[in-house]
Formats: structure tokens, sequence, C-alpha cells
């Protein structure tokens, strides 16, 4: 089943409108609508975090989303709409980084459909994340994004 309304793929400074991205995707033929919500957390392996600082290649992030929405469509066919929005910059703890809504006919796609978004996400999207602790800092995983990327994260 085609989407009948626009997936929707974004990049941003600004907070992330879990409620508008949802109004935005729904449509009368969802029986479901699944939202993730990734927040910042306030510790990662009991150190304490003061924030997050999110940096992206917006114009590969939002066509690796793309991607991995046309691999959910293919997937799971009943998957009526995607939406997925991730925020970079530096963000406070319970501060949203990511928000994904999976809208189709029944919960089972959808609960599906979403948690395969998430995943696939985190895995191609080039997005970087540092976590700001109170005694230092640290690249997720060690890797810093390189200097060409730096900066060109679009508004």
């Amino acid at each position: 089943m085609p989407p009948q309304t626009e997936d929707i793929y974004e990049i941003t400074r600004e907070p992330i409108d879990k409620v508008a991205l949802e109004q935005r995707l729904l449509t009368g033929a969802a029986g479901a609508i699944v939202t993730f919500d990734g927040v910042v957390r306030e510790q990662t392996k009991g150190r304490p975090v003061v924030s997050l600082h999110y940096e992206a290649y917006a114009p590969m992030a939002v066509k690796e989303m793309r991607k991995v929405g046309g691999e959910i469509h293919e997937r799971w066919p009943d998957v009526i709409n995607i939406g997925i929005i991730h925020r970079f910059g530096e963000l406070q703890v319970t501060e949203s980084s990511i928000a994904i809504v999976i809208t189709s006919p029944h919960r089972r796609v959808a609960f599906e459909a979403c948690h395969y978004a998430i995943d696939r996400v985190k895995q191609t999207v080039p997005i970087w994340k540092k976590e700001i602790f109170a005694d230092g800092e640290a690249w997720v995983e060690g890797q810093r994004p390189a200097e060409e990327a730096k900066g060109s994260a679009e508004e």
C-alpha cells in the first residue's frame, strides 16, 4: 500500500514536536501509530551525562533516512507512512534526539517497522554523538566526524 501522504525525513536544530509529526502522518487508513522517542538519559555506564552533542552531514543523513524508509515500505507493504526526524546540536537530559513515527492499519506491523527503523538509522545514517560528562567528553564508540562533515549540517 503506497503512502497516502508524504513520508517525512528531516534533520533539525529545533526541539522535535512529536505530536505535530504524528498529525502530519496520520490518515484515516491507519489503525495504528507507533512513535519511538529517543531521549538523552542522565548517565552512561554509571557516568553522569551533562548533555549530548550531535553532528550531522544533513544531505547524506536525509538521503540515508529515505533509504531506510524505502526498506521499510518494501519489507512491510502495509506501512502507510513513515516519519524520521533527528536533532543535532547540543541536547540536554530528557530532550528528544530522534522521533520515529510509523502508521499502518495494524499494530504488529507498526511496532516491527518502528523497531527496524531505529536500528537501521543507528547503523547507517551519518550522525555522530558526543557525550559530555562533568569530568570530560567522548565521541560514542570513539568515532569523531570527519573534518569535512563538521559544520555542514543544515538548519
